[in-house]
């Protein structure tokens, strides 16, 4: 049996591509819910990094795990607000709004650990969410409840989007703002909550770091995925079911890499097998993103009356 299919054949490869998929696919939706109003939100590195470290830091000063998660929805909700302050209601530019939010809330979140953790050089721990198993599915019973969070959010998303009145508004204000205003569907406040409720979504994909797939806090743990996300929103023609494919696909390639690593020796230098999730998503993005249908109206400003 060849290396490959000795890893396919391995119920740890899979439980790994589980696990690693899930701040995907809880930032993908945030990320989807945001532009599906018409805002790009690309906060969302900086909101993950957040929200990695409120979650933790409420769990270490002696919170249950899921008030953590709580924290750090909270903590991704507030920076949404922010956001939404000044690219709806201020109309200010999208791109240069959502990189200043990521640098803001990355700077503060690592000046809050450096205050209070002085002189700390080993990262406290905590105990992190435990494995369900008690489920009788073998590789979902050895997740952690975030985790089923995240599954049961892409059917849940994909019903509020398009079985609902309220996603029928956020879907209107993304498509043609001026007509869901002539509807009268509050635009300002409709996209204000779309990007509280997907950034909220973002602080918790960054608190599944600190309490279920590690059990501390330490510097560049998100490591990229926030941009991943957005580039997975596109990929999934922001649809919450092509955006768990599009998740799972990259943590595959990713959970691929780290034991091709293992099983090819010094065959390749290691840079090869790092690459390799990246180009291949990129790969599956170009051929895909052609045919996408975006929402229209994104990243376009509104002013209320202007048609």
């Amino acid at each position: 049996m060849s290396a490959f299919a000795e890893i396919l054949a391995n119920g740890s490869f899979w439980v790994a591509v589980l696990r690693i998929a899930t701040p995907l696919i809880l930032g993908t939706l945030g990320v989807l819910w945001c532009e599906r109003a018409g805002v790009l939100n690309l906060g969302i590195e900086g909101i993950m990094v957040a929200g990695a470290f409120t979650g933790w830091l409420a769990v270490y000063l002696g919170a249950p795990l899921w008030v953590g998660v709580i924290v750090a929805a909270a903590t991704g909700a507030a920076l949404g607000l922010l956001h939404a302050l000044l690219t709806v209601g201020l109309a200010l530019s999208q791109h240069v709004t959502g990189l200043g939010i990521t640098l803001l809330a990355t700077a503060a979140s690592y000046y809050g650990y450096r205050v209070a953790f002085p002189k700390v050089n080993t990262p406290p721990t905590i105990v992190p969410f435990a494995a369900m198993d008690w489920l009788p599915l073998p590789v979902l019973s050895q997740q952690t409840a975030p985790t089923l969070l995240a599954l049961l959010l892409v059917p849940f998303s994909w019903w509020l989007l398009q079985r609902t009145p309220a996603g029928l508004a956020v879907r209107m204000v993304g498509e043609n703002p001026q007509a869901a205003e002539g509807q009268g569907i509050p635009v300002v406040a409709t996209r204000t909550a779309a990007i509280a409720a997907g950034s909220a979504l973002m602080g918790v994909a960054g608190s599944f770091l600190t309490l279920s797939a590690f059990n501390a806090f330490f510097f560049n743990m998100v490591n990229g995925r926030g941009w991943i996300c957005v580039a997975l929103v596109v990929f999934a023609s922001w649809r919450p079911g092509k955006a768990l494919v599009g998740a799972l696909l990259f943590a595959f390639f990713d959970a691929l890499q780290l034991r091709l690593q293992q099983a090819g020796g010094a065959t390749l230098p290691y840079q090869a097998y790092l690459m390799l999730p990246y180009a291949l998503s990129i790969l599956a993005l170009v051929l895909v993103a052609r045919k996408a249908a975006y929402p229209q109206a994104l990243m376009k400003p509104y002013r209320k009356g202007e048609r």
